[in-house]
């Protein structure tokens, strides 16, 4: 894959049983650079979040169809580990306070080829250890041209 890429990470949080939530897709599509480095793949892009000074600069890190990682860092700040059936904790900043954020994947399907990653995983999102919902987020990175 060329190192221009276009990334598209598409979120979206069902509810926990029990509750109603009512919360709309998040979807961003924004230019990137990519490379590829001892078998793993990286992807780096900026966001501007809203309401929100400054910017995040994201890394995103697939590992072997096995391992999925976004690592924040500005505005807000954090490293998110996504692997099949494990659970994983981490400490979210953002310019309003602290989270504890712990992310359960129940699925996770990978597919990577040469001009073209597609990501889907389904997980449970804990804040503050308390359970907020299932979510979905969907990443595809193509090239560019």
């Amino acid at each position: 894959m060329k190192k221009e890429v276009l990334i598209s990470i598409a979120g979206l949080h069902y509810g926990v049983p029990g509750e109603e939530r009512d919360d709309d897709p998040i979807e961003i599509i924004t230019p990137a650079s990519y490379y590829q480095k001892n078998g793993k793949h990286y992807i780096i892009y900026d966001e501007v979040a809203e309401g929100v000074p400054g910017s995040i600069k994201n890394t995103v890190k697939i590992i072997d169809g096995s391992s999925f990682e976004i690592s924040k860092s500005g505005a807000a700040s954090t490293r998110m580990v996504f692997e099949k059936d494990k659970i994983h904790m981490t400490s979210y900043q953002t310019p309003f306070g602290e989270l504890l954020v712990g992310l359960h994947t129940k699925d996770m399907q990978m597919d990577i080829r040469e001009d073209e990653i597609n990501v889907n995983i389904f997980y449970a999102l804990d804040i503050n250890n308390e359970p907020f919902s299932d979510s979905r987020i969907k990443v595809n990175v193509r090239q560019i041209g």
